[in-house]
Formats: C-alpha cells, sequence, structure tokens
C-alpha cells in the first residue's frame, strides 16, 4: 500500500522518484559504472525482507551480480514510499542517495573480490544478527 497525503495523492510518484535517482546516480564518478551491465533500475515493488519477523523489514535497494540480469543496482520505490511516509523530498533524496552509493559500494567490493572481514556484506550480516537480538 503506497502512502498518500490528505487528497489521495502520492507523496512522491515513480517518476520524480526516477528522477531524483537519476541526479544522484550524476553525481557519482564514471569509474563506479565500470561493469554495471545491468545498469541501475527503479523497480515500483514494495520488497518485503524474506526473513522479517514482523511485516518490519523492507529491502530498499539491492545488488546484483550473477549471469542474468547481470551486474545491476535496484531500488524499490514501494519500499521508499511505504517506509518514509510523510518524509520530504530532501528526505527522501538523502535515503535513495544513502541507498545507491551503498549498493554501488557492493558492487565495486565484489568487482575487487572481497567478501570477507571487513566487507559490506560482513556489516550487512551484522545488522541482520543484531534485527535477530532485540
Amino acid at each position: 500500500m503506497m502512502p498518500f497525503d490528505i487528497v489521495g495523492e502520492l507523496l512522491m510518484t515513480i517518476e520524480r522518484f526516477s528522477e531524483i535517482v537519476e541526479e544522484e546516480m550524476a553525481l557519482l564518478p564514471d569509474y563506479v559504472f565500470d561493469e554495471l551491465n545491468g545498469g541501475v533500475i527503479v523497480d515500483e515493488r514494495v520488497n518485503m525482507h524474506p526473513e522479517s519477523r514482523n511485516d518490519d523489514l523492507y529491502i530498499m535497494g539491492t545488488y546484483s551480480s550473477g549471469d542474468i540480469p547481470g551486474k545491476q543496482v535496484t531500488l524499490y520505490y514501494g519500499s521508499f514510499m511505504v517506509t518514509m511516509p510523510g518524509a520530504s523530498e530532501e528526505e527522501i533524496r538523502d535515503r535513495i542517495r544513502e541507498t545507491l552509493r551503498h549498493e554501488f559500494l557492493h558492487h565495486l567490493e565484489t568487482k575487487a573480490g572481497l567478501f570477507g572481514k571487513g566487507s559490506l556484506i560482513e556489516e550487512d550480516r551484522d545488522r541482520m544478527i543484531r534485527y535477530y537480538s532485540v
């Protein structure tokens, strides 16, 4: 379910969300796009984490590095809208920036073969451990 304002309008359209993603991508150096053959995708879905305990853990973005569809970053518009009701455009932009850079860091670490101690994969795993321990 998408958040709506008092007159029933979406708080931010997917078109505006996509524009902000493009603007934030333009701030990144060219080298981060190397080998990102699947590009950056805005997906309209709400993406609930499959291990969410109380329907409270949403996936904002993902990095895929498989053969199909290739190396790709996906941002989930629906997840942003559901988790940020009443947020200003600037707050949504900040979260887009944070998520986009997080996923590009996964891309760079994967390219460099960094998967162990000190990697973002380990950090994400530790976040999930903390989530389950609460």
